[in-house]
């Protein structure tokens, strides 16, 4: 038995294997030339020899184990060929195995497509050794050719770079490009295609010369796009992300570069999901991000809320923060535009308010990245703040009043100021102020005591307002005071006098109070804007109301 195993080869530091001498050289000119090298026989048969490298592992070690212990003969397929080709070239096997595996590669192009696509994806554990050896270069080459065959409408261009040519029999400097591509039928390849390993696709790209910023092909880029969307979804995928990270990029430039045309707003989305979880660059990524912006008005909020990788939040808010950035710089930009974004982010930032993690600073970053035009109503912010709110009972009164610096109280319907005034969640001092912008809206206050009008316009003349009708609006300070709205008509600017009286407060229940007090003044606030309202009707039926010629010409506001 000694005889038989009288020598140790250790393949790797992975597996020892128990060989007989004579049979394994015979048929191996490298394992010859380092057993005659070795001076000391006695000390081979006792530690055995060591082969680091060697293509495949123990699995490439094994196969040509058994074909030297089978006389030379082995069932050589196109699931082994390749492996035994590069074990072939690595033990210098020239008069033995590797004429058998050459003759095999030399027959590839009457192999099936399913064929070379299977030994493509059995070279991915030596691919190094597959590469060197030119088989890589052979197999793509005969799978360009098969894919060129089997599609409806195949053209071959020249192409500016000669960096990676394909075999012999297809011309140097190639670029494949399927010029009807759109139905399913000329896309057949791209599933059978998604089972080989990115090092493999990517070499492929690069024989057609399309990789990189060289990617011009639509189809290329649909391709790589579905590959890596397969990829991302394969639960028995044993690559990392960044393996990934020159086909994302590729796939990228080619969006770029025809994404106007090419991708809807919808599926440049959809394309920045798919390439956000590989190694994109910081190129790339930008420029796709200001691909997105420039059609972000076409966007909907579903568009926006893609899931945060970090754990900062649910949905990634940064970089919708970019989208608005770039969206922004968009020159020409009309105001329409402008506010179709503004309505696509009040709406965003009611889907995000209730996000636990979501910082007041990230809120207000996306609140406030639009420009005041690009919102006619500021009801949809105050409703994302409420939600907010609601979301994070334990916030501050400092950070309540910051949360809703954010809203410009002048753009507030009436009956969104009135909701805010009577919610329980929001600083008494913001309601204050939004219910004054309510009251300073009103150009005409009427006067009950002498059942007269007068006048608010920007001129310096006097603009009296009786007592009933800057007692209009009745607001309260923390201390349950409570405060008469007056109107300067020099200054045109509204102060409050207080008169505070300690005795009656009680400071178990200011707040209760305060609120009941505000909302009661809510309700009178709408009676008094009934009374003005059909008491300008009146006014205007009797022709009554006279309006100077040396007036701007403003128009009656809306009261109620």
């Amino acid at each position: 038995m000694a005889e038989l195993c009288d020598l140790q080869v250790h393949i790797n530091g992975q597996q020892t294997f128990y060989l007989h001498e004579k049979t394994i050289s015979r048929f191996s000119g490298k394992l010859r030339k380092i057993i005659k090298k070795e001076k000391r026989k006695t000390q081979i048969r006792k530690t055995g020899i060591e082969i680091n490298d060697f293509p495949g592992g123990s699995d490439g070690f094994e196969l040509f184990s058994r074909f030297c212990y089978n006389n030379g003969e082995i069932n050589i397929s196109v699931s082994n060929v390749s492996l035994l080709h590069c074990c072939a070239v690595f033990l210098a096997m020239n008069d033995t195995l590797l004429p058998k595996t050459t003759e095999v590669f030399n027959r590839m192009f009457d192999w099936s497509m399913t064929d070379v696509i299977v030994c493509l994806k059995n070279c991915a554990p030596f691919i190094t050794y597959a590469d060197s050896s030119g088989i890589i270069e052979k197999l793509i080459s005969t799978l360009i050719i098969k894919i060129t065959q089997n599609s409806d409408s195949t053209i071959l261009f020249p192409s500016s770079s000669s960096s990676s040519s394909p075999d012999s029999t297809v011309k140097s400097s190639t670029l494949l490009r399927l010029s009807s591509c759109s139905s399913s039928k000329g896309l057949w390849w791209f599933d059978d295609m998604a089972i080989l390993p990115p090092a493999i696709i990517e070499r492929f790209v690069k024989a057609l010369g399309a990789y990189g910023i060289e990617n011009n092909s639509l189809v290329v880029t649909r391709f790589l796009l579905h590959y890596l969307k397969t990829s991302s979804q394969s639960k028995t995928q044993s690559f990392s992300k960044c393996d990934y990270g020159g086909l994302a990029d590729t796939a990228v430039h080619g969006v770029i570069l025809m994404g106007k045309t090419a991708f809807s707003c919808r599926g440049l989305f959809w394309v920045l999901r798919i390439v956000s979880s590989f190694g994109l660059s910081r190129e790339c990524r930008g420029g796709l991000e200001r691909l997105i912006g420039g059609v972000l008005d076409q966007a909907k909020v579903d568009d926006l809320l893609v899931s945060n990788n970090g754990s900062s939040g649910v949905y990634d808010v940064n970089l919708v923060l970019r989208l608005i950035r770039e969206s922004n710089k968009v020159e020409g930009g009309c105001l329409d535009r402008m506010k179709k974004v503004g309505g696509l982010i009040d709406k965003y930032l009611g889907e995000i308010a209730p996000d636990q993690n979501l910082k007041i600073s990230k809120f207000l970053g996306v609140a406030e990245s639009l420009p005041d035009c690009a919102r006619d109503c500021f009801d949809g912010v105050y409703k994302a703040i409420d939600i907010y709110l609601e979301s994070h009972p334990c916030l501050s009164l400092e950070e309540r009043s910051r949360l809703c610096r954010c809203l410009n109280y002048e753009k507030l319907s009436l009956e969104a100021c009135k909701d805010l005034a009577k919610n329980p969640r929001i600083p008494p001092r913001v309601a204050v102020q939004a219910l004054v912008s309510q009251h300073s809206n009103i150009p005409i206050a009427y006067t009950s005591d002498h059942n007269d009008y007068s006048y608010v316009n920007d001129h310096d003349h006097d603009t009296p307002l009786t007592k009933s009708s800057r007692e209009l609006m009745v607001l309260y300070n923390n201390n349950g005071a409570k405060d008469h709205l007056h109107y300067d008509s020099a200054e045109h600017t509204s102060k409050s006098s207080s008169r505070y009286d300690h005795k009656d407060v009680d400071p178990d229940g200011v707040v209760k109070l305060n609120l009941q007090k505000m909302q009661w003044r809510v309700v009178e606030l709408e009676k008094v804007c009934r009374e003005m309202k059909g008491q300008m009707s009146k006014m205007v039926k009797g022709d009554r109301l006279m309006v100077s010629s040396s007036s701007h010409g403003r128009p009656l506001p809306r009261l109620c």
